[in-house]
């Protein structure tokens, strides 16, 4: 059996995995699906993103897809960067622009508060769709520190650590992130489901 993973995003495949454990089931990245569509994250929400991609990844597949719509939102910038954490600093931006750019905004903000969202869709080919979601508290570092993880882990230091995401190993980091803890949740509320695909 297999599972679409509504994202071209290796390094979630790699993390949905792990965390998701399901003996027997096959994650498939999307960017392994010849014509698989781009689906463009336009909502307003975490939650309207991770709906829009899982739904089209399963009607397109014929399968059920997962997808997760996940970001950044600091507390000194109103929420940014929010639903826009993939592109904060433009189309195209890569981890490392997207990064300096934050750390740039925040150059002049003694309020380091933050928090990391995950909202996760699962969908059925006929498009019914169910929802988990998972936070993880934290404030912001004033320089990037570590070399593992993507994003922003370098400068995300969660609530009651001293160290980033990005000083982290995987096995620490996925039981104390809001992925770690939205898939947490899904095999809570999901236990059937999963089993059925």
């Amino acid at each position: 059996m297999r599972l679409i993973i509504a994202t071209r995003n290796r390094h979630k495949v790699t993390e949905l995995e792990s965390l998701l454990n399901l003996p027997g089931v096959r994650l498939v990245c999307a960017a392994d699906l010849p014509g698989a569509p781009e689906v463009e994250e336009d909502g307003a929400t975490f939650e309207a993103n991770a709906l829009k991609k899982a739904v089209a990844l399963a009607r397109f597949s014929g399968g059920w897809a997962l997808a997760d719509d996940s970001g950044l939102a600091v507390e000194a910038l109103h929420g940014a960067p929010g639903v826009q954490s993939a592109r904060y600093a433009g189309p195209g931006a890569r981890d490392a622009d997207n990064l300096a750019k934050l750390i740039a905004a925040m150059a002049h903000h003694t309020d380091r508060r933050a928090h990391f969202c995950c909202v996760l869709a699962l969908a059925d080919p006929q498009g019914t769709t169910h929802t988990v979601a998972g936070r993880c508290e934290g404030t912001l570092a004033v320089a990037p520190r570590g070399t593992g993880g993507f994003g922003y882990d370098p400068l995300f230091v969660p609530q009651g650590e001293t160290r980033t995401f990005a000083e982290m190993g995987a096995a620490e980091k996925n039981a104390r992130s809001h992925r770690g803890r939205a898939l947490a949740e899904a095999r809570r509320q999901w236990a059937g489901l999963l089993k059925a695909i």
